[in-house]
């Protein structure tokens, strides 16, 4: 106990006896100690921040240089390169297409050689079986009349002279009196003589029958009619002009009708008309004539051209060839529908494709596919001349052009895949 109290008491003397200027020399070396060591720890930590920006330097400069470099050279090598090739070998592709041989055996595609030569060729148009308007007449009454009674209906076959119908008309019935008249005076002044009733009285009854018998004429009647003497005034008949079949009959029997109202078509149907109409923008010269076939049903008639219109028809915008066609038999009537096909032939030799050949290009245009290399197909386009039957006049390509003829919509949609255009656009 008495040791420790001891040395305690002479710690507490030592610490008394130390110098104010040691304790402040240690307080001042612990501060410089530590503020060395803080500034060490600045200082590591600013190196290591230089440190990291001048890496941090040189890799955006050495990433630019080396992007800059590898880029541009790598860039435009390549793209320049792959985009030139690239786009080359697509607008050949474009422009053309191979097939092999097996393709187009499958697809049956027709090459053949362009080339001079005369087409003979058919026209067609769509006609109707008319009566022959030169072999036909109306049977009308010419004064205005009632019809009592009719001798021949529709569709029978009559010949000229028969009795067709008769009518009554007041008018008819004056002029017939009038012409009783005038004949029995024209009987009496006759027998006396010129000399003894005078010229002038002469001459005045002979015209006054003469009159009165011309117009019984111009109302309808025959000679014959004219010259019997009948108790019923009015009454007369009409007869048939020509041998013939009566082909429309639009009356009836008490029907009180017009003067020139058509009662009767009689029509000579030995030869009759066939109207086939063309259209407007095909040019074809048909001359007096040219023979055509006709074809009614299942059977085929010759005929030929005996009419050409040179106007176009403002409903239809067709214009009118009118043929000959011959009925011996009676087989054809008018009102059939006909086809009609025009036998032509080119004056001068032409290069033409048929229509299978020719194909529209996205720009609208015509054009057909050549045969550029063996098995090598491109589009041509072409400009379009006259239509020749099922052939088309055309122009651009040469003679000895190898032209796809039969299967070119094969040859255009693979030819779509890589892109059809004859501009190698």
């Amino acid at each position: 106990m008495n040791n420790i109290f001891k040395i305690a008491v002479f710690s507490l003397l030592a610490m008394l006896s130390m110098k104010p200027g040691y304790i402040q020399a240690q307080q001042h070396n612990h501060e410089q100690s530590s503020s060395k060591d803080h500034n060490q720890e600045k200082e590591h930590i600013h190196d290591e921040a230089e440190t990291d920006e001048h890496e941090g330097e040189h890799e955006d400069e050495h990433g630019d240089e080396h992007e800059d470099e590898h880029g541009d050279e790598h860039g435009d090598e390549h793209g320049d390169e792959h985009g030139d090739e690239h786009g080359d070998e697509h607008g050949d592709e474009a422009s053309s297409v191979t097939l092999t041989k097996e393709q187009q055996r499958l697809v049956n595609i027709k090459i053949e050689s362009l080339s001079l030569r005369n087409l003979d060729y058919n026209i067609y148009a769509p006609g109707e079986i008319q009566a022959n308007g030169y072999t036909s007449y109306l049977v009308s009454p010419r004064v205005d009349s009632v019809v009592m009674k009719r001798h021949k209906a529709l569709g029978d076959h009559i010949q000229k002279g028969d009795e067709l119908v008769t009518l009554f008309s007041e008018s008819v019935a004056e002029a017939q009196a009038t012409l009783k008249i005038a004949s029995a005076e024209w009987q009496r002044v006759s027998q006396l003589g010129r000399k003894v009733v005078g010229d002038n009285r002469y001459i005045t009854t002979k015209n006054d029958y003469e009159l009165a018998k011309a117009r019984l004429m111009a109302f309808g009647l025959s000679g014959k009619l004219i010259n019997q003497s009948t108790s019923s005034l009015g009454e007369y008949t009409l007869n048939a002009k020509i041998d013939g079949a009566i082909l429309s009959d639009d009356f009836q029997q008490g029907q009180r009708v017009e003067a020139g109202h058509a009662l009767m078509l009689v029509s000579d149907e030995s030869q009759l008309w066939v109207e086939a109409r063309v259209q407007a923008s095909v040019q074809l010269n048909l001359p007096v004539g040219t023979l055509a076939q006709v074809k009614v049903g299942d059977r085929f008639y010759p005929a030929e051209v005996s009419q050409e219109a040179h106007t176009i028809d403002e409903n239809t915008r067709t214009r009118v060839i009118r043929l000959l066609i011959n009925n011996p038999k009676d087989s054809l009537h008018p009102g059939e529908f006909a086809d009609v096909y025009f036998n032509v032939s080119t004056k001068k030799a032409v290069t033409a494709v048929p229509e299978n050949a020719l194909m529209r290009t996205a720009d609208g245009d015509w054009a057909v596919f050549v045969e550029t290399e063996r098995n090598q197909f491109a589009a041509q386009e072409v400009e379009l001349g006259r239509v020749l039957g099922d052939f088309y006049e055309i122009f651009g390509l040469d003679v000895g052009t190898k032209v796809v003829t039969q299967g070119a919509f094969f040859v255009a949609s693979e030819s779509a895949k890589g892109g059809f255009d004859p501009h190698n656009h």
